[in-house]
């Protein structure tokens, strides 16, 4: 594959050079790596059994749960796009990317991250229903329109980064590109061009804007009528009850748009650079790493689920106790 070289000729593909945390000393290393290897091992152990343990257990067989294993699914799909090569770069191993691997990874890491906002923005949508509808909850919340909803959700998020990707990938690059960041993240592959940046810089800025604030909105707006429904309610217990449904989801919408919120005062603010390479680190991993632990405390159904996988013979023996 061919790009274009800073003297505007084509020229062979480039190589992308991922530099990683730069004033991040070796003596570290080591520890770093350990600590990003056990989040992504958590990550995927988690995931994975709720996975497993929404489609086996018939209980959890719910529009609510069907959205959870999408989002399970998201999250071990988005780390895996990133977190392998970022151990890399902790080991005295490959920092380079090949100039198609590097806008896969780009394509990739932005299509997922779009798809958890837009599965909870759906997640929010069955809660409305449940709450705001329930006698209508079965009429609205088919298994066809569940499908039907989350299939919007992943293919809006794979069309979505795909101009900004391309039009990216016809910018000029130098024959070695040094990328300040442990993955390749759109801003920071723009930023290594020699070309233009101005057009990118916006397109992206536009895009993200579409990706965080629309969804953030509905999720809002979603609540606003959520939290009416659950005030008209006379009985404390139906409130506590009626809130209890929406804590996990809730959780996991203030964890995602936190870490959103890090990235962009990580880039914004007069920091260095360290802090905003970190800051897409924590964009990346701090959302799968937390959802599978906030579903499995807050949400007795998905943790009897988990406790029975896991724990089988423990649980048949208390049952028959």
């Amino acid at each position: 594959m061919y790009a274009t070289a800073c003297n505007g000729s084509k020229d062979s593909s480039p190589i992308f050079y991922l530099v990683g945390i730069p004033s991040l000393q070796d003596v570290f290393f080591l520890p770093v790596f350990f600590i990003f290897l056990s989040f992504y091992l958590l990550i995927l152990v988690g995931n994975a059994l709720i996975l497993v343990a929404v489609v086996i257990e018939p209980r959890l067989h719910k529009a609510m749960y069907f959205f959870l294993i999408n989002l399970s699914a998201l999250d071990i799909l988005l780390t895996t796009s990133t977190v392998p090569k970022m151990l890399s770069l902790l080991l005295p191993g490959d920092h380079y990317l090949s100039f198609s691997a590097c806008f896969l990874q780009m394509y990739l890491f932005h299509s997922f991250s779009c798809s958890e906002a837009f599965i909870l923005v759906v997640m929010a949508y069955d809660r409305y229903v449940t709450i705001c509808r329930p006698l209508h909850y079965p009429v609205f919340m088919t298994p066809q329109t569940n499908a039907a909803l989350a299939a919007s959700a992943w293919l809006t998020a794979l069309l979505l980064p795909i101009p900004a990707v391309v039009q990216t990938s016809h910018m000029a690059f130098d024959s070695t590109v040094y990328i300040y960041n442990c993955f390749c993240d759109h801003l920071a592959v723009v930023q290594a061009s020699c070309s233009d940046t101005s057009p990118q810089t916006f397109m992206g800025f536009c895009i993200a804007m579409v990706v965080s604030f629309l969804p953030l909105l509905l999720v809002l707006l979603s609540y606003a009528h959520i939290l009416a429904s659950v005030l008209r309610i006379s009985s404390r217990e139906g409130r506590s009850k009626a809130f209890s449904t929406c804590s996990s989801h809730l959780l996991v919408v203030g964890t995602y748009y936190s870490s959103i919120a890090i990235a962009y005062v990580a880039y914004r603010a007069d920091l260095p650079l360290d802090f905003h390479i970190v800051g897409n680190v924590v964009f990346a991993i701090l959302t799968p790493v937390l959802n599978p632990l906030i579903y499995t405390l807050r949400n007795k159904d998905v943790k009897a689920a988990i406790t029975k996988i896991s724990c089988p013979q423990d649980l048949g023996h208390s049952e028959d106790l």
